[in-house]
């Protein structure tokens, strides 16, 4: 643990928690997301409140992401910002938690010493304490563990939805890829026994979510470092959760993100394929379609191996969307190693593609590499490949017009939505689609209804023939209430801990 204290001050002059309110501001994946719900949740339990959208927070919080170069910039800008802010309401707190912060440490108060409390990823139950011993004292607390101390899942939960839920089946990452900082802030792999998960998506189920997506840095590997060392290590552990999720009432959608090809087996698309509420869907990242490139990033597959793996899918499951992630410019990557990721982007058809520059980071060995592209070129190869993909994406999507879809009804998803009298919804496969609302009998975000797809773009769907089936659910009813499944954290009391055995899922 590495804990300290800077920018003295006169204590005693401490303004109570209740009362106060706050705002979270989140950046990087869902795995950021979701422990901003957990931030949300452990203020809440601690007397603030949410601000009202558009209103100035007395307590602002930034969980921050450090994969990419520019998050540096977006935090400190940001920062920046609430300076003159900080200056004109000393008793307004300002909090900086995440990848970021447990990698920077000490280097945040230094560029932005009006900063209060700076923690890292694996102590984020301690905010609200940080915040109270801040305020007290008058003195900016940095508190960084360097290892788990809770498991994320054991902490309250403001949930932002009452429709779909995040739900952690692991923390941190045993893998080594080369332009990855993630297992350095996040550290080894630790995974939640079944029984653990299982109760808490039972317990959102019976609160009305419809929809859990499953998250882990690595979620096929779930099953090799059980956080309760009674719990026998189990390499076909993440194909039964996925079935044990599927035999629970009320459960309508299983997502999951993200598996890595290299310990994807045939077990999972087994259980995708046989379990009715697991989606046709995945997010498969390929990041390089040169085997030298994947070589040098150690990821352990090649190019070969992912197609098969994408072949195997579709076997399994005709209609699936596979979508993924792919960088350009990683050190020495040559045109012919281009060429290969985009004749491997051409044979794969993805429905989307997540797609990067490649982000020196400091800290990883990739940043130590001698070949590091410029600028330019980096940029040329990466318009062609978001070119290519745009034109693969429109395709795949036109061949969707026709088809009725199911939608789970989303918040907010179309920025055109108010415009165009739309409402926007997600499909089964993951596909965004625009669809024209029914003015009489409005669906409400948690609704399910189902239409028939008119015309297509590279990022979405449209149905403008009208609603088919509208069924309303008690998730709507939720929503449509402003209530949401919080106070769900159900899993270990901490890391190491026996728990009841593992046996939901075997």
């Amino acid at each position: 643990m590495t804990s300290t204290v800077a920018q003295t001050g006169v204590a005693g002059n401490a303004v109570p928690s209740v009362g106060r309110t706050y705002q979270v501001r989140t950046y990087g994946c869902q795995m950021n997301v979701h422990d901003s719900e957990r931030l949300a949740g452990l203020l809440e339990a601690a007397g603030y409140r949410r601000a009202d959208d558009g209103a100035d927070a007395d307590v602002v919080v930034f969980n921050t992401c450090a994969v990419r170069e520019n998050a540096d910039n977006k935090l400190y800008g940001n920062l920046s910002h609430l300076a003159p802010r900080k200056r004109g309401n000393p008793d307004m707190q300002i909090a900086v938690g995440g990848c970021l912060a447990q990698k920077d440490r000490d280097t945040i108060l230094r560029k932005a010493p009006w900063v209060d409390v700076v923690f890292g990823t694996h102590n984020i139950g301690s905010l609200p304490t940080l915040l109270d011993r801040a305020r007290h004292n008058n003195v900016a607390q940095i508190e960084i563990a360097e290892a788990l101390q809770q498991f994320p899942s054991t902490l309250p939960s403001a949930r932002e939805s009452a429709y779909a839920a995040w739900v952690s089946i692991s923390v941190g990452c045993n893998n080594t890829c080369t332009f990855c900082i993630v297992p350095a802030l996040r550290g080894k792999e630790v995974d939640r026994s079944p029984d653990d998960i299982l109760a808490e998506v039972k317990t959102l189920a019976q609160a009305g979510v419809l929809e859990v997506t499953l998250l882990g840095q690595n979620v096929n590997a779930y099953g090799v470092s059980f956080a309760d060392p009674t719990v026998a290590r189990n390499r076909g552990a993440f194909a039964e959760l996925l079935r044990a999720c599927g035999r629970i009432d009320g459960l309508e959608r299983v997502r999951f993100t993200s598996p890595h090809p290299a310990e994807f087996t045939d077990d999972v698309i087994d259980a995708m394929a046989q379990t009715p509420n697991v989606c046709p869907a995945l997010h498969m990242p390929l990041q390089s379609g040169s085997d030298r490139v994947l070589r040098a990033m150690r990821r352990s597959y090649r190019a070969d191996r992912y197609l098969g793996i994408i072949e195997r899918v579709r076997a399994a499951m005709p209609h699936a969307a596979i979508t993924t992630d792919l960088i350009v410019g990683f050190p020495g990557e040559t045109e012919e190693d281009f060429a290969a990721t985009l004749d491997v982007v051409r044979q794969a058809r993805f429905a989307a593609a997540f797609t990067f520059q490649y982000s020196k980071r400091p800290g990883t060995p990739a940043a130590e590499l001698a070949e590091q592209l410029p600028k330019a070129v980096v940029q040329e190869r990466y318009d062609r490949l978001i070119e290519l993909q745009e034109q693969i994406s429109l395709d795949e999507n036109r061949a969707q017009i026709g088809q009725t879809v199911e939608l789970l009804v989303a918040t907010g998803e179309g920025r055109k939505d108010n415009l165009t009298a739309r409402m926007s919804g997600r499909a089964r496969d993951g596909r965004l689609v625009h669809f024209t609302a029914d003015r009489e009998t409005p669906a409400r975000p948690g609704d399910i209804v189902t239409a028939t797809v008119t015309d297509a773009a590279p990022h979405y769907l449209i149905a403008d023939a009208g609603i088919l089936t509208h069924r309303r659910t008690r998730a709507g009813d939720m929503h449509e209430a402003g209530q949401r499944p919080n106070g769900v954290g159900l899993g270990m009391p901490g890391v190491g801990q026996p728990t009841t055995t593992a046996g939901g899922c075997r």
